[in-house]
C-alpha cells in the first residue's frame, strides 16, 4: 500500500492495536516497522527520480526531516487517552484524502498557484503530520505539489513522494527509538513484510489499474475507520 498508494499505516497501526499495544507505542512502532519498507521502494525507484518543482529535492529534504521531527515530538507529548480519541478523526481525514484528494487538488490548481516558499511551509506542516501520524501523507503531498506545478504528473512523482515521506519518517524513527517508546518483539514481526512488500510493491504499482488500486485502498481504509470511530466512542 504504501509504495503504491500510500496509508500503510492503515494496516500496520490497527494490527499492532488489536495485538494490545497502548495507541501511542503501536503507532510509533508502526512507524518502525514500515520505514523499511519506504526504503526499499525510494532504492526501487531511484532511477525514476524526477524534481517536484523548481525548489528542487535540496531544499524539500531538510524542511521535510524537520517537520516528521516536529511531530513525533508532538506525539510523544500527546497523552495516550487523547491521541485514543484523535485516532478516529486522523484515519478519518485520510480516508477523506483518499476518497477525494484528487479531486479537490484537480480543483485547487484551477484557481490556486503557491509559490515556492509557501510550498516550503506546506511541505513543513505536511510532514508534521507525517511524523505524528501519517495516514495518506504520500496523497497530501502531492496535492501540495500540484498547486504549483502545471501539467503535473502524479505518476512521475512517486519516487521523489516515496523518497520524502523516507526522509520524515527517518527523524520520527529515530526519536521513537531513542525514547524507548518502540516496542520491539510487535515491531519486528512486521518488519520484514514491510520490506518485501515495499520493494516489490514499488515494481507491482507500475502494473496494476490504478482504479483497482483506488478501490481496494478506500475500502480497507473506511472500514477501519468505521472501527476506531465504534472503539472510541
Amino acid at each position: 500500500m504504501n509504495a503504491i498508494a500510500g496509508g500503510g499505516s492503515f494496516v500496520s497501526f490497527p494490527a499492532l492495536v488489536f495485538a494490545g499495544l497502548p495507541p501511542v507505542a503501536a503507532n510509533a512502532s508502526s512507524t518502525v516497522a514500515v520505514f523499511p519498507g519506504t526504503i526499499a521502494s525510494a532504492w526501487a525507484y531511484r532511477h525514476g527520480l524526477v524534481e517536484t518543482s523548481d525548489i528542487g529535492m535540496r531544499r524539500m529534504l531538510p524542511v521535510t526531516v524537520a517537520g516528521g521531527l516536529c511531530g513525533a515530538v508532538l506525539l510523544l507529548r500527546t497523552p495516550a487517552h487523547v491521541f485514543d480519541m484523535v485516532i478516529p478523526w486522523l484515519l478519518l481525514l485520510a480516508t477523506l484524502t483518499f476518497a477525494f484528494g484528487d479531486r479537490v487538488g484537480a480543483a485547487l490548481r484551477r484557481t490556486v498557484r503557491i509559490g515556492p516558499a509557501t510550498l516550503l511551509a506546506v511541505q513543513f506542516v505536511i510532514s508534521v503530520y507525517g511524523g505524528y501520524f501519517g495516514g495518506a501523507v504520500g496523497l497530501m503531498m502531492m496535492a501540495g505539489w500540484g498547486l504549483l506545478t502545471e501539467g503535473f504528473d502524479v505518476k512521475a512523482m512517486a519516487p521523489a513522494r516515496t523518497i520524502l515521506i523516507s526522509a520524515a519518517n527517518a527523524a520520527a524513527v529515530v526519536l521513537f527509538i531513542a525514547s524507548g517508546v518502540v516496542r520491539w518483539p510487535e515491531t519486528l514481526a512486521l518488519l520484514g513484510g514491510a520490506v518485501a512488500g515495499g520493494y516489490g510493491g514499488a515494481h507491482v504499482g507500475r502494473r496494476l489499474p490504478r482504479a483497482v488500486v483506488r478501490g481496494w485502498v478506500l475500502v480497507l481504509t473506511a472500514a477501519i475507520t468505521v472501527v476506531f470511530f465504534r472503539r472510541a466512542f
